[in-house]
């Protein structure tokens, strides 16, 4: 095998995920408020040997949608009820051995000393599994509940980004690998020479360090990225290496993997040190026919009211002042650009309505549904992995934590079989199930020209 496909499992620590009809499918677990939930697909997944779990993050709940939080909370809908997943992958990691636990922080309402000392504490308590989906956040609402009366601008909130993993870089390599010292009979603790300051005064931050955490195994976490506008796209291509994507057509992945690949370039990177992975929702079934009954019990519970209250929140739109039955309207949004430009573009080349729209961010946030047997959802999958599409796929689940259990005991020894998918973990760390080398901690310059 000279190119291995990588997977990776997605959760929200709440009630539901993409789909909004998760919670209400009657073989959902519904006690995401404890640790049994988490720890039940986190084994799932080490289990299937994949490569992290994903946590997305929200910070407010949903209000956009008519500037009202009843019928979000009514409605169970993405982040009317979310805990920190920044702790529940740190329990994870107690229960598991190999898995990487991959957490979103906001570097719009956080500070670069607070985040990179919660990463380099959960790479420690990992073993070095540690993952940052570094996000900008997305609307009014969160600016809200951290004090500001406005969101920042989209360029405004990536120059911040930008910033903030720079400081961040510094405080994580503040600590020298061999620093920690701790010989009882000298009583050297650490070798201060070896630990240091970082002293940055910059646009937006200002901290003097060093950070309290030693070097960690990874010495910092994988950087994951989900930029789709082009600033977005730039920012990935200078920091991440593993992004997530959702476009529900393989005409639109091939062109987001060719994009930000060849924007890597235009950093200096390697294209193949980024690792892209659409995401998808899969109903396996022992017959297609059995697949096509879940697909369709499910699609039924997804409330078109419920995807727009979401699609608002993503975009920072109010979408409850348009006409249900007629096309979505070519708008400037300020929240995400992507997911609006792919509903955009749904409505113009299908013909669909602002409803339909609703119900299909409803059942998934616009993600395709791959459907079948164990045997044609791997052939999408190895479809896409080798006709240019994606290095690995982040599997999102229509009901938990059943969907996990039947792609893992179904579908990966399919990829297995053909060779596409490892039978067992060879490395501990989350670069290395990646195939990454070891992490630098000097960030990629940006060069005048890019953009962001």
């Amino acid at each position: 095998m000279t190119r291995e496909l990588h997977l990776a499992g997605f959760l929200i620590a709440s009630h539901v995920t993409h789909s909004h009809a998760a919670w209400r499918h009657p073989a959902s677990e519904t006690d995401y408020l404890g640790p049994g939930y988490y720890r039940r697909v986190a084994q799932t997944l080490e289990r299937g040997t994949f490569d992290f779990l994903f946590f997305a993050d929200l910070l407010a709940t949903p209000v956009r949608y008519g500037n009202d939080i009843r019928v979000p909370l009514r409605s169970g809908t993405q982040a009317s009820a979310t805990l920190d997943p920044s702790l529940v992958a740190a329990g994870l990691a107690n229960v598991t051995d190999r898995l990487g636990l991959a957490i979103t922080k906001s570097t719009t309402y956080f500070h670069p000393y607070e985040v990179a000392r919660i990463f380099a504490t959960l790479d420690h308590l990992s073993g070095g599994r540690a993952g940052w989906n570094v996000v900008t956040s997305l609307n009014q609402a969160e600016a809200q509940n951290f004090g500001a009366q406005d969101h920042l601008g989209h360029d405004e909130r990536y120059e911040r980004a930008q910033e903030f993993l720079e400081v961040a870089y510094k405080l994580w390599g503040s600590w020298d690998t061999d620093a920690l010292v701790q010989d009882k009979g000298t009583g050297v603790f650490a070798d201060p020479d070896k630990v240091r300051t970082v002293d940055h005064e910059g646009t937006w931050f200002k901290t003097r360090g060093p950070l309290t955490v030693p070097r960690s195994p990874q010495s910092r976490p994988v950087l994951i990225q989900a930029g789709s506008s082009p600033v977005g796209k730039d920012f990935a291509a200078r920091w991440a290496e593993a992004i997530f994507e959702i476009d529900p057509t393989p005409e639109g992945r091939r062109a987001y993997y060719d994009d930000v690949k060849s924007r890597a370039v235009n950093f200096g990177r390697n294209p193949d040190d980024i690792k892209i992975f659409p995401s998808f929702v899969p109903f396996v079934g022992e017959t297609e026919a059995i697949a096509r009954e879940k697909q369709a019990f499910h699609n039924e519970l997804a409330d078109p009211v419920s995807g727009l209250i979401t699609l608002s929140v993503h975009t920072d739109h109010d979408f409850s002042r348009y006409d249900l039955d007629a096309p979505i309207e070519d708008l400037v949004v300020p929240g995400t650009q992507g997911l609006f430009e792919v509903a955009r573009r749904l409505s113009a080349t299908e013909n669909l309505t602002l409803r339909d729209i609703g119900k299909l961010y409803a059942q998934g946030v616009l993600l395709p549904q791959f459907v079948g047997t164990a045997e044609q959802i791997a052939d999408q999958i190895e479809a896409g992995f080798t006709g240019g599409e994606a290095d690995g796929y982040i599997l999102s689940a229509a009901q938990a934590p059943g969907t996990f259990h039947d792609f893992v005991d179904f579908v990966v020894p399919e990829l297995r079989r053909r060779g596409l998918f490892r039978t067992e973990y060879t490395g501990t760390t989350l670069r290395d199930h990646l195939g990454l080398g070891p992490a630098s901690l000097t960030p990629v310059a940006r060069p005048a020209t890019v953009a962001g």
